[in-house]
C-alpha cells in the first residue's frame, strides 16, 4: 500500500498539500473573524438597548455638553432653549406599524444655530394643515439627542420631488437649502409630543443594531467554514482518485498506451 501513495511525494502533490495547509487555517480565521464581528454587533445592540432604557430616567444635560453626537451620546437626554421657527414635515415615517409623518420644527437657540426638533408623529399622508403650530415665545425643550440621518441608512429614504415644506431626511445637509439658519449636525425628538401628537422614540446609534450588515457577518461566517470543509472534501476526493489510479496501474488494470507507429520513409 505504501507504493500506492508514493504519488504524494511528487511536485504536483506537494503544491496541492501546501495549498490545503494554507487554505484551511485562512478560511477558519476569516470565519472566526466574521463571527466576532457579529458577536460584537450583538453586544453593541444589547448595550445600546440598555443605555436607551436608562437614558429615559437620567437627568437631561445641556445640548452643548453632548456634542458632537457619537455612540456614547446618541439617545441621551438633552435640553435646549430658544424660539421655534420654520416648520417642516418628514413624510414616510412609521410608528407602531402605521404610516405617517414627523412634525419637525427648527428651534433657534442663543448660540445662533437652529436645532431640528421632532415635536411628534401624526398618522396618514403628510399634510401641513394637520400639523399643530409650535408654541410661541421662549421655550425649553427636553428630548433624546439623535445623529443626523443619512439617506439609505437605517431605513431612511431619500424621497425625491417632495412638495415645499417637506424633507426626506433629518440632517444639516438636507435642511441647509430649506431653512435660513445655521444648523446643528444633530436633532432632538421630544420626550413628550406637543398638541396630541405621538412622541417619536429614540433610535439606536448607527452601527449598533442587528441590521442587514450584522446578519451579513453571520452569513459570511458560515460561508468561510463551508469553504474550509470544501477544501478538505476536495483533497480527500483527489487523494482517493489518485490512489485508485495508482492501484489499478500496479495491478495492470490500466491499459498501456501503445507506442505510435514509426513511419518509414
Amino acid at each position: 500500500m505504501e507504493g500506492v501513495y508514493r504519488f504524494l511525494l511528487t511536485p504536483r502533490w506537494w503544491g496541492i498539500n501546501v495549498f490545503v495547509l494554507l487554505a484551511i487555517p485562512f478560511c477558519v480565521f476569516m470565519g472566526s473573524w466574521q463571527l466576532s464581528r457579529f458577536e460584537g454587533r450583538v453586544q453593541e445592540h444589547r448595550a445600546a438597548t440598555e443605555q436607551a432604557a436608562s437614558d429615559q430616567h437620567e437627568t437631561a444635560r445641556p445640548l452643548a455638553s453632548m456634542l458632537p453626537v457619537d455612540k456614547a451620546t446618541s439617545g441621551r437626554r438633552v435640553t435646549a432653549h430658544g424660539q421655534y421657527g420654520k416648520q417642516l414635515l418628514v413624510p414616510g415615517r412609521q410608528l407602531d406599524g402605521k404610516n405617517g409623518f414627523y412634525v419637525l420644527t427648527l428651534l433657534r437657540t442663543d448660540s445662533g444655530k437652529a436645532l431640528p426638533v421632532v415635536r411628534g408623529w401624526l398618522p396618514g399622508k403628510a399634510d401641513a394643515a394637520k400639523a399643530p403650530a409650535p408654541p410661541s415665545g421662549e421655550v425649553t425643550v427636553t428630548g433624546a439627542l439623535q445623529a443626523s440621518e443619512t439617506p439609505g441608512d437605517n431605513g431612511v429614504s431619500a424621497v425625491g420631488g417632495l412638495p415645499a415644506g417637506q424633507t426626506g431626511a433629518i440632517s444639516s445637509a438636507s435642511l441647509v437649502n430649506l431653512v435660513p439658519y445655521r444648523l446643528y449636525d444633530a436633532w432632538v425628538t421630544l420626550d413628550r409630543a406637543d398638541s396630541g401628537m405621538k412622541a417619536v422614540p429614540a433610535t439606536a446609534p448607527e452601527g449598533t443594531g442587528l441590521d442587514l450588515k450584522a446578519f451579513q457577518n453571520l452569513g459570511y461566517t458560515g460561508e468561510w467554514f463551508v469553504f474550509a470543509g470544501f477544501v478538505v472534501f476536495m483533497w480527500f476526493r483527489l487523494l482517493r482518485r489518485e490512489a485508485e489510479t495508482a492501484r489499478d496501474a500496479a495491478l495492470g488494470l490500466v491499459p498501456q498506451e501503445s507506442p505510435e507507429p514509426v513511419v518509414s520513409g
